[in-house]
């Protein structure tokens, strides 16, 4: 399996880490492997979904009619 390397983290970032993985029992390279998958593993939302969670957070605004905008724009 191949190795990164992470250079240049910030102490507070580390000390951070570190205690996440003591808390988790796990060292920490096994707690950055954990994160890594947790990671990759939700970043591939479906096109549907992704269209879903944009929908629920822009739920209950108003937009104005862009296609009326663009004719209007045109218009010029």
């Amino acid at each position: 399996m191949p190795d990164v390397l992470v250079r240049d983290v910030d102490e507070k970032v580390l000390g951070k880490l570190k205690a996440r993985a003591s808390k988790n029992g796990r060292s920490l390279q096994n707690e950055l492997l954990q994160l890594f998958n947790t990671i990759t593993e939700n970043d591939g939302l479906s096109d549907e979904r992704t269209a879903d969670k944009i929908k629920n957070a822009l739920r209950g605004r108003s937009f104005s009619d862009s296609a009326a905008l663009l004719r209007e724009d045109r218009r010029r």
